[in-house]
């Protein structure tokens, strides 16, 4: 963690954001809160942890 709106301190979490963002987020339409957490906790367990390259982690 670096300093509070640096987004070059902390680049690996942005990058993280961003890529769950354009590659999920705004492609979809969610109809409450509860179901976009759902989704996207999700997405994130069954698709981008296992299937997704991870350059920093080699």
């Amino acid at each position: 963690m670096g300093r509070v709106g640096s987004a070059l301190d902390n680049a690996v979490a942005e990058a993280t954001n961003s890529t769950l963002k354009v590659e999920y987020i705004h492609r979809r339409r969610f109809t409450t809160r509860a179901e976009a957490r759902l989704k996207i906790a999700t997405w994130i367990t069954d698709w981008y942890n296992p299937h997704r390259r991870h350059s920093p982690c080699d």
